[in-house]
This record gives structure tokens, C-alpha cells and sequence, in this order.
């Protein structure tokens, strides 16, 4: 598997770094911060061969210009339903990408809900979800509705329980506050904490988590789980009887908290 470095970005960004097989090139996703590659491709003597954009937010995208200006053989792919400057590979669901000097291929999913045109990069191994998928949260509704949103979380829970997640935000500990009102009696949840409290203490990122993790820890993949439906029925103060009214008021009440 290709070695993958988190390069923090912005207050709490992660621009991922994968290097290829002899690690003498790396594969960067949502560069939003050109600086912050720029600096590690130096300092590290590496070639830059492919950008990855999952949206257009700035903080995922804001870099994508100065790097293909900057490096004329480099590929920036990105959504076909969004605009982003520098992209001149658009891509969406079902495309492949092949990276031969990194004997990697990545399959491409439409997760519209965060934004409207939002994708990931995934394979058995490995899943870049931008904005979608946090551990242990989501992204906000900012474009798309509860049912998109639903849908785009339904094709990332489908993934291999041995895929490892790679999401846009050092969001985690402060997701599994949140969870752990929604499920307080969570035991995974409650051993999740202690691991990432541990990780964070020591500066290092919560990421990547497994999507088998994932589905034990994540409310937001938990829709259907009774404590879950009761806890938001609590909160909303009204019966709900569909896995997407459940996530309508349990991202509300995450927007709230």
C-alpha cells in the first residue's frame, strides 16, 4: 500500500499526500493551501505527478492553480458538476484513474449533500471523502438535502469495513463529544475517545479509521440503530419513522450543539 501523509493546512485541514511505490512522487488531495505542498515537495526533494479535488470549497481547492501553473506536467482532477479553477480532468461516478508508477487505480463516487457535484477517490484500501464522511460526523448540508446526503453516506458505508477513511478535517474529537450524547451507552465509541484523545494529545492525527470503525462510531451511519432514533426523537420532540428524518434533525441537532 502507498504510504499517505497528512499535511495539515488552514486551523484543522488535512491535504493528504500519497507517495508512490519509490517514493520519489506524491499524489496530493484537496490542496487547498499551495504553500503547505510546495514546502513539503522541497524539503522532501519529491515530484509533484497528480492533484485529487473532491469539491470546490476553497479550503480543498484554493491551491489547485498555483500548482498546475507551477508544475506544467501535473493532472488536477476534480468534479465534473463543479468549477474549479486549474481542473482539467473532470471526473465522476464510475470513472477510474490510473497511476502506474504508483500501481494504484482509484474509483470515483458521486456523494453530492455537502455540495452538489462532491466526490471521493477510493479503492479496497484506501477512501478520500473531502467534506462527506468525518469520522465519527459528517459535512454540513450546505448544497444538496437530507435524502442526497443519506444517499452519498449509504454508498461510503457500503465500502469494505477494511477501507481506510481519509476525510478533509481534524474534526474527530469534537465529533465523538457529539456522538457520545447521541449514544451514550456506545462502548466503541467510548474506546474511540481514549484512542484519539491519546493520538491528539501527542499531535497526531485521528485519521485514517477503518469504515468498519466507522460503522460501530459514526451516529451519522447509525440512523437505523434504536438508541440513535431515540436519542434524536428526544431531542426533536416528535416521533420519526424513516432513516432520513432521523438524519435530517440529528444533523440539526449537530448544527446546534
Amino acid at each position: 500500500m502507498n504510504n499517505i501523509i497528512a499535511l495539515p493546512a488552514f486551523k484543522d485541514n488535512y491535504i493528504w499526500a500519497l507517495h508512490s511505490l519509490d517514493g520519489t512522487e506524491v499524489i496530493v488531495v484537496d490542496p487547498g493551501d499551495p504553500k503547505v505542498v510546495f514546502d513539503y515537495l522541497q524539503k522532501n526533494k519529491l515530484k509533484l505527478s497528480a492533484i485529487l479535488v473532491t469539491h470546490h470549497h476553497w479550503d480543498h481547492s484554493g491551491g489547485v492553480r498555483a500548482l498546475v501553473d507551477h508544475f506544467d506536467s501535473v493532472s488536477a482532477y476534480g468534479p465534473i458538476g463543479e468549477k474549479v479553477d486549474g481542473i482539467k480532468h473532470f471526473v465522476s461516478e464510475g470513472d477510474e484513474i490510473v497511476f502506474p508508477s504508483f500501481q494504484l487505480t482509484l474509483k470515483v463516487l458521486e456523494i453530492p449533500g455537502h455540495t452538489l457535484g462532491h466526490v471521493a477517490y477510493f479503492n479496497e484500501d484506501i477512501l478520500f471523502c473531502g467534506d462527506t464522511l468525518f469520522s465519527c460526523g459528517c459535512g454540513r448540508v450546505f448544497e444538496g438535502t437530507a435524502q442526497q446526503m443519506v444517499t452519498s453516506l449509504n454508498k461510503l458505508k457500503a465500502l469494505s469495513p477494511r477501507t481506510m477513511m481519509y476525510c478533509g478535517h481534524e474534526y474527530t474529537l469534537a465529533n465523538i463529544h457529539f456522538a457520545q450524547n447521541v449514544e451514550p451507552h456506545n462502548k466503541a465509541l467510548k474506546n474511540r475517545r481514549i484512542l484519539v484523545e491519546d493520538l491528539r494529545h501527542r499531535d497526531l492525527p485521528s485519521l485514517p479509521i477503518s469504515m468498519g470503525e466507522e460503522r460501530k462510531t459514526n451516529p451519522f451511519l447509525r440512523c437505523e440503530e434504536p438508541e440513535v432514533i431515540d436519542s434524536v426523537q428526544k431531542y426533536a420532540k416528535i416521533s420519526l419513522n424513516d432513516p432520513i428524518s432521523v438524519f435530517a434533525h440529528l444533523r440539526q441537532w449537530k448544527n446546534e450543539f
